[in-house]
């Protein structure tokens, strides 16, 4: 199909667009509090034609907004964050996802009836902390969907190859207090089973793939020195760019927590945040992006990343074909969570917000029209999960 018509009326709402843009940006909601945001978006798609569910999954500012044309065809699903950072505000760029979600879903509806499909946003909120796609996603969110599409605001263009899996646990260990100078022989450290997992997980890091990572801090040491400490709190975050070697990990650290207590004569309580899976790579479906983003002339176009951190939409990418592209709005080599971002926040951020529609909205017809496409990238998509 001929594309430009895609790109000229993103251009016509690019106004709009940034409105939201700005609006977001202004509103800077904390993770589970996006509730005018959300509005913001959900209110414009419902205006214009999309079937609208609101507080999805329990969640005040989640919701699912649904355009079907025709009967079949591929169920594109198209993902907006909005959660800010404390103190900073913006400094990742989410203000800008929904906006452009919006622009791209808008130019398919109005621009191309040449087959079915169907198109399905969802808004979701608190990725910078709990994972809220996480949470939809054990809500029974995203499985209507046969691809999942995202934007993310950054300093180059590209896409991402892999993001990590995650796991987060939360320990107490319970000892036995003592005066460490009067009765010593009568205390069992709960600190001293803390520092044993610790030196523990140094020991096995010779022994686990080259991408495992293992963090780990002390919350809570217990007290003064002088007395045998009956309480400890340490935190651990481990990753993998495979989820299935990230639960081997998980239960070698289940062993080890049990051998520290073993050996301190302690016990402990373990407390597990949701788990962040990891994405599964989807080149083709990646390089559809980036077709997309040279024809769009978006700026600063660079080669997929093959690193990445955690990010709770690898979740929905370990299920279904899922893809984000990185939009340039920042100079090359700036970091996000950054005045950087957030000083470009109202600016350049608005070139960035159209050029990404662009790219999503030529995206979704390439998938929807490109005979045997979506069959590629579902095919590929199964073949790199066994791995």
């Amino acid at each position: 199909m001929e594309k430009q018509s895609l790109f000229d009326y993103i251009d016509t709402i690019g106004p709009d667009l940034c409105r939201m843009s700005d609006q977001i940006f202004d509103y800077s909601e904390l993770s589970m509090e996006e509730v005018k945001s959300s509005a913001l978006l959900a209110d414009y798609l419902e205006q214009r034609g999309f079937t609208v569910e609101r507080r999805i999954a329990d969640l005040p500012a989640a919701f699912r907004a649904v355009y079907k044309h025709g009967n079949g065809g591929v169920r594109i699903g198209l993902l907006a964050e909005y959660d800010a950072l404390p103190v900073i505000g913006h400094g990742c760029g989410h203000h800008m996802q929904g906006p452009a979600v919006v622009g791209a879903v808008m130019a398919v509806k109005n621009c191309f009836q040449e087959r079915p499909y169907e198109l399905v946003v969802y808004g979701t909120p608190a990725e910078e902390t709990v994972g809220g796609k996480i949470i939809m996603k054990d809500h029974g969110c995203f499985q209507d969907i046969d691809i999942a599409l995202m934007m993310h605001p950054g300093p180059t263009t590209c896409t991402d190859n892999k993001c990590m899996a995650l796991e987060n646990f939360r320990v107490t260990f319970h000892g036995v207090s003592s005066h460490a100078a009067i009765a010593p022989d009568q205390g069992r450290s709960a600190l001293d089973a803390a520092l044993l997992s610790f030196h523990a997980i140094e020991m096995m890091r010779e022994h686990v793939k080259d991408d495992t990572r293992m963090h780990y801090t002390i919350l809570d040491g217990g007290g003064a020195p002088n007395v045998v400490p009956d309480y400890a709190v340490a935190e651990y975050t481990l990753r993998s760019y495979n989820t299935n070697y990230l639960n081997t990990i998980v239960d070698r650290f289940r062993d080890i927590i049990k051998g520290a207590c073993l050996m301190s004569g302690t016990t402990s309580t373990i407390e597990r945040d949701l788990p962040f899976q990891s994405k599964i790579p989807c080149p083709i479906l990646n390089e559809t992006l980036m077709e997309n983003a040279r024809l769009a002339n978006a700026p600063c176009i660079r080669e997929a990343r093959e690193k990445t951190g955690s990010t709770d939409f690898g979740n929905v990418s370990f299920d279904v074909p899922g893809a984000c592209i990185r939009i340039a709005f920042v100079p090359e080599g700036s970091a996000a969570h950054s005045q950087v971002f957030v000083d470009a926040g109202k600016t350049a951020a608005h070139t960035a917000v159209t050029s990404s529609a662009k790219i999503l909205a030529g995206a979704c017809c390439d998938l929807i029209a490109v005979e045997g496409l979506y069959e590629r990238v579902r095919e590929e998509f199964w073949v790199n999960k066994q791995k």
